[in-house]
């Protein structure tokens, strides 16, 4: 039976349309799936890897998006993983410390919990024991952009961790990460056939959390050097 796989990154936004003309314009993202969720509308972009990236945007007066932004911006929001059971998955984190938050099992379809960014590293983990819905909920794909170029791929996402412990008690432990590569401070994790990994940067003197998303190509993405103004997301272009 397949484990635990990488599943998507989401990075939280004003609106979809602010996404579109990075997410597809600029990286080349095909528009997938997409649909409101309660307080925030959620779409995905699929990339030449089978990479997929997320953005979400609040729906409503208030809410766990809403915070997030006026708090600290758009930027990236979560990880999602999907795991062969969400009884074992919140079990593993237990055992190693962690509070669940968010647990919500009452669609038997689609059953989640979360690790908090305060103790999971700096970033929301979604945990998410996915079914085939019997009859598929409506999707509302998100924008893409006119004149898209050819898909890049999305390689994963790269963090920070103060020590290889907090990162291998985490990526390792509890989801089930296969450490493909250590070298003096970086550890790459990578889950089965998911084409995504984990890439983190090991330092005890800086702030935990995410530092960029990687992608890779034959063509070199008009990106901006830092931060994207629009997304508050750094993209690090790797040469194919």
């Amino acid at each position: 039976m397949p484990g635990t796989r990488f599943d998507h990154i989401a990075i939280g936004v004003r609106a979809l349309t602010d996404a579109a003309p990075v997410l597809a314009g600029v990286l080349g993202g095909v528009p997938d799936q997409g649909r409101p969720s309660g307080g925030f509308r959620w779409g995905t972009w699929r990339y030449a890897n089978g990479g997929s990236l997320e953005a979400i945007e609040p729906l409503g007066a208030d809410g766990f998006l809403h915070r997030f932004l006026a708090q600290r911006g758009p930027g990236i929001h979560h990880v999602t993983f999907k795991v062969v059971s969400i009884e074992a998955a919140c079990a593993r984190a237990r055992a190693r410390g962690y509070e669940i938050v968010g647990r919500d099992d009452s669609d038997p379809c689609w059953k989640e919990a979360f690790l908090h960014p305060r103790q999971a590293l700096g970033i929301v983990v979604q945990l998410a024991e996915a079914h085939p819905y019997p009859a598929p909920p409506p999707s509302e794909p998100p924008p893409g952009a006119a004149g898209a170029p050819p898909a890049l791929a999305v390689l994963g996402l790269r963090l920070s961790a103060r020590s290889r412990e907090r990162a291998h008690a985490q990526w390792g432990a509890v989801l089930e990460g296969e450490l493909e590569r250590e070298r003096a401070r970086e550890l790459v994790y990578r889950w089965g056939d998911s084409p995504m990994r984990v890439s983190v940067e090991v330092d005890p003197a800086r702030a935990e959390g995410p530092l960029a998303i990687e992608v890779a190509g034959a063509r070199t993405p008009a990106l901006p050097p830092g931060s994207h103004p629009a997304l508050g997301t750094v993209f690090v272009y790797r040469s194919a």
